[in-house]
């Protein structure tokens, strides 16, 4: 029997998940990407959307009620992209932009960790670490919490920062589209999370052995899974648009994803992930010594360069 999963609802909106068999990795992106969209918002207001495993397919189905709901105002922006053209013409800017920087080490997390927890201080500690020996920009989603620790750390470090900032983070609108202390010419406020998608992928690619790049995922909720499965999606199936091989990092502090690594092990169980699939994809670490000891040896850094040996604070290694 098929068990019934309520995502989310929103007035008349509701979405229903039903698996009779384990996902996989698709299935688990695409989950991701609709709660994502109820939690910021963006669409689906007055649709009702199931999807629905059976047989091995995946049924997409659509029902636009005849009931129509007003857009309350931070929706009438968005009601307006009725054109790909808009879409294909942010991409276009975001690719402008990482042209411009440089790409580096792109960082997927949470936008609600406070300053003072020991995460923000973890992520500010490999940030600058990693920015200092791959010489390279660091990309975020210019937001709060770990977002904006990385980019304190990679200033630290005394490194370009870039980024793609999205008009509501954290469950909260912010009141501008700009970052309270970055250069407006190093980052771009976007409309469409598609957009911003594409531009932090394309600042990771690399064209050339001697580019050094990354993506690390911090911890973090919907928005942050949402791009980890993403990720893992386009590596797994060769879409990810690099000529060579791009290391994917989950930062496991303090066991923060043991339980999704223990449901992927499950997936390998049931056959809708292959054993040692998704290992082979990223790239687990518990602390930040281990991240930034496979990256130096990734990408055949000399000893003479690991000087975060001496810097890592002992009680984050």
């Amino acid at each position: 029997m098929a068990t019934e999963c309520l995502f989310a609802s929103q007035k008349s909106v509701k979405i229903n998940v039903f698996f009779n068999r384990t996902p996989d990795l698709g299935t688990l992106r695409a989950c991701s990407s609709v709660c994502r969209a109820f939690d910021t918002n963006r669409a689906y207001s007055g649709r009702a959307i199931c999807l629905k495993t059976k047989n091995d397919h995946l049924q997409n189905m659509t029902k636009i009620r005849s009931s129509k709901i007003e857009p309350t105002d931070y929706t009438q922006e968005f009601r307006k992209r009725s054109s790909a053209d808009e879409v294909c013409l942010e991409i276009h800017k975001c690719y402008q932009l990482v042209h411009k920087l440089g790409r580096g080490a792109v960082y997927l997390g949470s936008s609600r960790t406070k300053p003072d927890h020991h995460h923000f201080l973890q992520a500010m500690e490999l940030a600058r670490e990693t920015a200092g020996l791959l010489e390279c920009t660091t990309w975020s989603g210019v937001g709060q919490g770990l977002m904006d620790s990385i980019i304190k750390g990679a200033l630290q470090a005394g490194k370009p920062v870039g980024g793609f900032k999205i008009a509501k983070e954290a469950g909260e609108w912010t009141s501008s589209n700009f970052h309270p202390y970055l250069p407006p010419e190093t980052y771009m406020t976007c409309r469409f999370f598609s957009a911003r998608k594409h531009g932090l992928v394309d600042a990771a690619v690399r064209n050339n052995l001697t580019d050094h790049t990354t993506i690390i995922a911090l911890p973090g909720g919907i928005g942050t899974l949402d791009e980890i499965f993403e990720v893992l999606t386009l590596i797994q199936l060769e879409r990810i648009g690099s000529k060579h091989p791009v290391p994917f990092i989950l930062m496991n502090y303090d066991g923060f994803y043991s339980k999704l690594l223990q449901f992927i092990d499950t997936c390998e169980n049931w056959g809708t992930v292959s054993h040692g699939e998704v290992d082979s994809l990223w790239k687990v670490c518990n602390c930040n010594l281990e991240a930034l000891e496979y990256l130096a040896d990734f990408y055949d850094i000399p000893e003479s360069r690991r000087k975060f040996r001496g810097r890592l604070r002992e009680a984050y290694v």
